[in-house]
C-alpha cells in the first residue's frame, strides 16, 4: 500500500470516528420537541394546566384529548366551554381525574331579566360529553324570564330576591328546581327558560333557590373518563393524545412511546461518563484501525484503495453503501438509506402516522419515484426487534399472494434505526370500519364483508401452505385497499412451523381477545392457533363488535366467550349487527347464521377439533356461491320461461346465452343445498392444504422468491 492510500484510510477512519462522536452526543442530550412542547402551563389566575387539558395558544393540540382546550380569558382564568357556555375551571385533581367548574356568566351580574347570560346545558351534540360525567349528586334549576303577571299565587315565592325587575311592568322572572311541583306551571307562564345545573349539599331545602346565584358561582364538580396519564407520568413522560389514530400517546425525551417510557439512565452526570467511555472505545478502535493499516502494507491490503473510498465521499455516503452492498443480497429487496426514509416522512411526523402498534409506529410516506408508502419504525434497535425486523423480511420476501401486503424494502440491519417500507393501502383496516373512526362511513354491505372473510382466508391459507404460521390474525391487521380488497400484514411474530413437525413450542404471543387458549395454556403454537384467532375475525365480521369490550359482562369481555353463548342458545339476532338487515333478508340471514355456525367450529377450546384453513375457505366459498347460484338459476328460469315465445333461432341464441351464463357458476363439490355447519362431519385429522392450493392458485408455481436460501424449506 503506497503513502496515499494509508492517508486515505486514516483520513476516513478519524472523519467517521469524528462523525459517530457527534452523532452519540446530539442523540445523548436531544429532547423530543413533543416532550417539550407538552410542558404543563396555567393561566394568571389558574393552577397548571396538562393532559388530558392543553392550553390552547400556549401547548399543541397533541398534549391533550380534542375538546379539551382550555383558553384564558381577558381576566386571566382558565375557561372550558361546555354547551356553548364558558365555565371558569379549578380544583384539577389529576390524580381523581376529577375537576371543578362554574359558569363564568354568574361573575358578570344580573342582565335585566334577572339573571346571568347563560345557555342551556345539554349533553347531546357535544362531543366532550362523551370523555365527562357528573362526579357528585347534582340537580338542575330553572331560569325563567318574561313572565306574564299577575303570578298565581303558588309562583310568587319563586321571584327572586332584589331582583330590579320584581314588582314592575307586565312581566317577572322566577327560579325553581327542575323537580318542583310548579314547574309545569311556570312553563305555561314564562316564554323563556333556561336549564342550568347545579350540585346538590346536605343542608339545601328542597325548593329553596332564592340564592339561586351562589349556588351558580358554587358550580359542579366533573369527572374525565379518558385514558389514564399515572403510568407515563410515574415513567418521566408526558401525556398528549394522537389524532390520526385517536389514542394515547406518551411523550418522553428521547421520543413519544406507546404506553410509558423507557428506563432513563437519569442524571446528566452519567451521561457523561458513559459518552466519555464510549468516546474512549472510539478512538481506541480508531488507532488499532491505523495501526492495522500501517501492518497491512507489507501484505498488499487493497480494501482502503480509493477505489472504494474516492475523496469526494460522505462518510453517510459511505455508510450507505456498505450498507446496501451487504445487505441486498442477504435480504433479496431494496435497501433504503434512513435519510431517504426520513424526506419520505417529513422526519417522522406524527400528524402522518397511520398507526400506533405493539412494535412499531407506522407512517405515511412518499418516496422520490413518487411512490406512497408505508414506513414502520421499530421501536428498539436491540436482538428482539432484530429477530423480528428479519423474520417480517424473509416471509415477505419468499411469499408473493394478491391478498399479503408487499414489501417493498428495508433500512439496513446496520442502521441506527430499523425500517421497513410496505405499500400503501388507503382504505384503513377492517377494526377501522367495523367499530374504528371509518364505522360512520356504513362502507360494509354484507357483500363486502363476505368478500374480506374469503380473501383473508385464502392469503392464511397460503401461508399455512408454505408453513408459516401468522400468530397476530386480528382485523387490525387485515388492511382494505379502495376497492374493498384485503392486504393481510404484521408478520413480526409469525413462524416457521415445517409440515412435518406437529407444532412449534414457544411461549404465547398475540393481542388478548384472539389467543387460542389452548396455545396460551400448553404453550405449543399451531396452525389451529391462527384458526382461532380468525373465528374471532368472523365473529367480528358478522356483530361489528370489537374482539374485548370490557364494557360488556365480565363474562363476555372476550367476544369469543359472547358468540359462543349465543351461538350455543341459537340466539343469532343478539349477536348479528341490525346494520346488515338481515331481519328482512333470507338471504343475509341464512349467510350470517352460517358464518356464525362456521366461526363457532373455529373456537372450539380443543385444537383437533377446529377446521384447517382449507376447510374454512372452502366453507366460505360454499356459503358466498350459494346465493350467486340462486340469483343465476332464476335468471336461467326466466330467460327459459321467454324462449319458449321465441322462434327457433332465437331460442338457440338465447340459449347460448343461458350457457355463458352458467358457465360462471362457481365451482363446488359440496351438494347444493345449503348444509348447515352443525352437520358437517369434522376432520378426523388435519388435512394438508399443500395440493388443493397449488391446484387453486393464481400464482405462478414455478415462481421462486428473491433469495431462497432464506425461505422456509
Amino acid at each position: 500500500m503506497n503513502v496515499k492510500n494509508i492517508r486515505i484510510c486514516v483520513f476516513v477512519s478519524l472523519k467517521l470516528s469524528i462523525f459517530s462522536f457527534v452523532l452519540l452526543l446530539e442523540k445523548s442530550f436531544a429532547v423530543d420537541l413533543q416532550f417539550v412542547a407538552c410542558e404543563p402551563k396555567r393561566c394568571p389566575h389558574g393552577q397548571s394546566i396538562s393532559y388530558p387539558f392543553y392550553l390552547q395558544g400556549q401547548q399543541e393540540p397533541y398534549c391533550g384529548v380534542p375538546d379539551f382546550n382550555i383558553s384564558c380569558n381577558g381576566q386571566g382564568y382558565p375557561i372550558l366551554l361546555l354547551s356553548e357556555n364558558e365555565y371558569v375551571v379549578q380544583n384539577i385533581s389529576y390524580e381523581n381525574n376529577t375537576f371543578r367548574v362554574y359558569n363564568a356568566a354568574a361573575n358578570q351580574g344580573f342582565g335585566a331579566s334577572c339573571h346571568p347570560d347563560i345557555r342551556n346545558w345539554t349533553t347531546t351534540g357535544n362531543e366532550i360529553f362523551a370523555e365527562l360525567s357528573l362526579s357528585n349528586p347534582s340537580r338542575a334549576i330553572n331560569l325563567f324570564s318574561n313572565c306574564s303577571r299577575p303570578l298565581l299565587e303558588p309562583l310568587k315565592r319563586y321571584e327572586p330576591v332584589g331582583c330590579d325587575e320584581g314588582g314592575k311592568g307586565n312581566t317577572s322572572s322566577l327560579v325553581m328546581f327542575h323537580d318542583n311541583k310548579n314547574l309545569s306551571s311556570a312553563l305555561e307562564h314564562c316564554t323563556e327558560n333556561v336549564v342550568a345545573p347545579v350540585e346538590r349539599w346536605e343542608d339545601e331545602r328542597s325548593n329553596d333557590v332564592v340564592k339561586y346565584d351562589k349556588l351558580l358561582r358554587r358550580g359542579f364538580e366533573l369527572q374525565w373518563r379518558v385514558s389514564s396519564c399515572s403510568e407515563c407520568k410515574g415513567s418521566g413522560g408526558r401525556c398528549g393524545f394522537n389524532s390520526t389514530t385517536q389514542m394515547f400517546k406518551c411523550f418522553c425525551p428521547d421520543r413519544p412511546h406507546s404506553s410509558t417510557c423507557k428506563p432513563q439512565m437519569g442524571k446528566s452526570k452519567t451521561k457523561v461518563i458513559i459518552i466519555a467511555v464510549l468516546g474512549a472505545v472510539i478512538l481506541i478502535l480508531t488507532l488499532s484501525l491505523v495501526v492495522f493499516v500501517l501492518r497491512s502494507q507489507k501484505k498488499g491490503c487493497c480494501w482502503g484503495s480509493s477505489q472504494y473510498f474516492p475523496d469526494n465521499t460522505t462518510s453517510d455516503d459511505l455508510s450507505s453503501k456498505q450498507d446496501l452492498e451487504h445487505d441486498s443480497k442477504y435480504f433479496g429487496i431494496h435497501v433504503f438509506s434512513y435519510s431517504e426514509l426520513e424526506e419520505a416522512t417529513n422526519s417522522f411526523d406524527s400528524s402522518k402516522e397511520l398507526g400506533d402498534g405493539g412494535f412499531g409506529t407506522v407512517y405515511y410516506g412518499k418516496l422520490r419515484d413518487g411512490r406512497e408508502v408505508a414506513v414502520k419504525r421499530l421501536y428498539e434497535h436491540n436482538n428482539k426487534r432484530m429477530e423480528q425486523f428479519r423474520n417480517e423480511i424473509e416471509i415477505l420476501t419468499c411469499l408473493r399472494h394478491p391478498n399479503l401486503v408487499t414489501l417493498y424494502g428495508c433500512t439496513s440491519r446496520l442502521s441506527h434505526e430499523l425500517l421497513l417500507v410496505y405499500e400503501y393501502i388507503p382504505n384503513g383496516t377492517v377494526a377501522d370500519h367495523l367499530h374504528g373512526e371509518r364505522v360512520k362511513d356504513g362502507s360494509l354491505t354484507w357483500p363486502i364483508r363476505m368478500s374480506i372473510a374469503v380473501e383473508a382466508a385464502g392469503a392464511l391459507a397460503y401461508l399455512h401452505a408454505s408453513g408459516i404460521i401468522h400468530r397476530d390474525v386480528k382485523t387490525s391487521n387485515i388492511l382494505l385497499d379502495e376497492n374493498f380488497c384485503v392486504k393481510v400484514a404484521d408478520f413480526g411474530l409469525s413462524r416457521h412451523c415445517p409440515n412435518n413437525v406437529s407444532h412449534v413450542s414457544t411461549a404465547p404471543q398475540g393481542t388478548p381477545g384472539y389467543v387460542d387458549p389452548e396455545y396460551h395454556e400448553f404453550y405449543q403454537l399451531t396452525d389451529k392457533s391462527d384458526v382461532y384467532s380468525f373465528g374471532v375475525v368472523l365473529i367480528e365480521l358478522i356483530s361489528s363488535m370489537p374482539a374485548v369490550d370490557i364494557s360488556r359482562h365480565r363474562h363476555e369481555i372476550n367476544l369469543s366467550n359472547l358468540a359462543m353463548n349465543r351461538i350455543i342458545r341459537h340466539a343469532f339476532n343478539e349477536l348479528i349487527d341490525p346494520f346488515l338487515r338481515f331481519e328482512t333478508d333470507a338471504e343475509i340471514l341464512r349467510m350470517t347464521t352460517s358464518v356464525a355456525e362456521l366461526a363457532f367450529r373455529c373456537l372450539q377450546p380443543e385444537k383437533d377439533m377446529r377446521p384447517t384453513m382449507d376447510d374454512i375457505l372452502e366453507t366460505l366459498k360454499e356459503i358466498q356461491g350459494i346465493e350467486l347460484k340462486n340469483k343465476l338459476e332464476l335468471e336461467t328460469s326466466n330467460n327459459n320461461n321467454n324462449n319458449n315465445n321465441n322462434n327457433n333461432n332465437n331460442n338457440n341464441n338465447n340459449n347460448n346465452n343461458n350457457t355463458s351464463r352458467i358457465t360462471k357458476v362457481p365451482s363446488s363439490h359440496e351438494p347444493e343445498d345449503v348444509v348447515l355447519l352443525q352437520r358437517l362431519k369434522l376432520p378426523v385429522s388435519p388435512i394438508s392444504v399443500t395440493a388443493n392450493w397449488n391446484s387453486s392458485s393464481t400464482i405462478n408455481s414455478n415462481s421462486e422468491c428473491s433469495f431462497s436460501e432464506n425461505c422456509p424449506k
